[in-house]
């Protein structure tokens, strides 16, 4: 990861959520963040700002440890909120153009592991933190009328949308049913040009026969090899691969 760093010379990096696994952070204090984080990701291309969304692993432990600016002052890279945006201009010095009128990027970042209605019941094999999150329906629905907002107002050259859970996949987990339901209609409506998630442990590429959308899964940094659902909606699939 390093080394690709370097060759693309990245100005940041984004993590897709289960930040710490199985059962994220147990505190601010806790070694996992060094192990997991500070100690592994040491190349010198990686020394840039980390953007993060939450997992529903990280759920399953303190969430607002992870969310905390203390983790940020014992490493400055991190940076993981519940949503947000970010907006960056893309130069390229082989064009001329793009050097005097770069085009943009509007990331936005979504917290979806609220969105999904099975980690809600009670009882529950896993404890999830709902901490500032609770009553569900109210967080999801302020989510997407912000997101809907921040993408009709944006005039970026792209908008690229960042969550956890997948939208469309062939992946062991499949497509989320509350996303296709509630997400991708504001996707669509405001013209995202891509979706980015992580939860499938896979590479994948998907487009929409709908719009111009493109779903990317980059799942794969901590655990591979969950195989393809042979019964998902292959429909739009560019792309599959999780290290077999």
């Amino acid at each position: 990861m390093g080394r690709i760093g370097e060759e693309l010379q990245v100005e940041f990096i984004i993590s897709t959520g289960d930040n710490f696994y199985e059962n994220g952070l147990t505190g601010v204090s806790d070694r996992s963040f060094q192990q997991s984080f500070s100690e592994i990701y040491t190349a010198h291309s990686l020394q840039k700002p980390w953007y993060a969304v939450l997992g529903n692993h990280d759920y399953r432990g303190n969430a607002l440890a992870q969310l905390s600016p203390i983790l940020n002052r014992l490493d400055h890279r991190w940076n993981c909120r519940r949503s947000f945006s970010l907006k960056r201009s893309i130069f390229s010095s082989s064009s001329i153009e793009m050097q005097y009128n770069p085009a943009t990027v509007e990331l936005f970042f979504v917290d979806t592991t609220p969105f999904v209605k099975k980690y809600w019941k009670i009882p529950n094999k896993d404890t999830y933190d709902w901490r500032g999150v609770a009553p569900r329906e109210a967080y999801v629905s302020r989510q997407l009328q912000e997101l809907e907002m921040g993408l009709k107002s944006s005039n970026a050259t792209w908008k690229i949308v960042i969550g956890h859970h997948t939208v469309r996949s062939v992946g062991d987990h499949g497509d989320t049913v509350e996303l296709l339901q509630l997400l991708l209609p504001v996707l669509e409506t405001n013209k995202a040009d891509m979706y980015v998630n992580g939860h499938d442990h896979c590479l994948q590429h998907i487009r929409s026969l709908t719009s111009d959308l493109q779903f990317l899964t980059s799942g794969g940094g901590s655990k591979s090899w969950r195989g393809m659902d042979r019964n998902a909606n292959m429909d739009g699939l560019e792309m599959f691969y999780d290290g077999q």
